[in-house]
């Protein structure tokens, strides 16, 4: 992201998914590391997670083995969707 010629709408759409996350795993903001929660891309651009620590055993204990995950961002709106499988 800090890469990107503006990298503040690639910082806010992920922080929205790692926002996401948290909320589907039933947590909200601060009950784990945001770096527990790691948004990455795959070959040909798709976005992925990996989950690490804390994320990653409440994410076992809910029985969540995969997410589905889209991100977008326009101008001043940043928007992830996650599904936890």
């Amino acid at each position: 992201c800090l890469g990107k010629r503006n990298p503040w709408p690639h910082l806010a759409v992920r922080f929205a998914a790692k926002e996401a996350v948290m909320k589907a795993l039933g947590i909200g903001l601060g009950a784990c590391c945001w770096q527990d929660i790691e948004i990455i891309r795959r070959p040909g651009g798709k976005p992925d997670l990996r989950l690490h620590g804390r994320a990653l055993v409440l994410a076992g204990e809910k029985g969540i083995s995969g997410w589905q995950i889209s991100l977008s961002h326009s101008g001043t709106v940043a928007l992830a969707v996650e599904v936890a499988e």
